[in-house]
């Protein structure tokens, strides 16, 4: 199995209009995406964020859950905050995790050859290079990280009939992490 990671972007992601912004940092996304990602044994989850108090924030959090009253009255939450890397920029996280890892997209929107989940499955458990998987906010990843990817996943769609297909991050983080680590 190759050494996989992931990494939240809230900079550069697009708006509803398709211009590119920065998002805040979520609490919830902090705690539900390091447990998923370390319910599945990622080997880290990167928080990416270029504003310095928005980073100090997230730091603050984590250190509630690792060293903090939060630590000793939910113990269970301590292991996957450590996992939890705040970085400034994506080109951070990939020096943080691997200098030759794939990047992997995701995306709520179908693109032209994207990656099966049952392809990237298979992928990932054949030797190769690490891969980072990368998740945006607000409304996605902007086109630039898309091309620079080395492949896109598949996106999680809905049965719904009408199309509707809004998926909070940390719920598609967490079917993501399931599609491709399950057995």
């Amino acid at each position: 199995m190759r050494r996989i990671a992931a990494a939240l972007l809230h900079h550069p992601v697009v708006d509803r209009q398709g211009r590119v912004v920065t998002t805040a940092i979520t609490n919830l996304d902090l705690h539900d995406i390091a447990r998923s990602a370390h319910t599945y044994a990622l080997e880290a989850f990167f928080i990416v964020h270029p504003v310095a108090a928005q980073r100090a924030l997230a730091e603050r959090v984590q250190r509630h859950w690792t060293l903090g009253s939060g630590a000793r009255r939910i113990p269970d939450r301590t292991a996957p905050m450590s996992m939890l890397r705040v970085v400034s920029s994506l080109d951070e996280a990939i020096s943080a995790f691997d200098t030759d890892a794939e990047i992997w997209t995701t995306s709520a929107r179908r693109s032209p050859g994207a990656l099966s989940f049952d392809d990237a499955r298979a992928r990932l458990r054949c030797e190769g290079a690490s891969v980072l998987l990368v998740f945006g906010t607000g409304w996605g990843l902007c086109p630039e990280l898309h091309a620079r990817a080395t492949a896109h996943l598949d996106p999680i769609l809905s049965p719904r009939s009408d199309g509707y297909n809004h998926l909070s991050v940390r719920a598609a983080a967490a079917i993501v992490f399931d599609r491709l680590m399950s057995l």
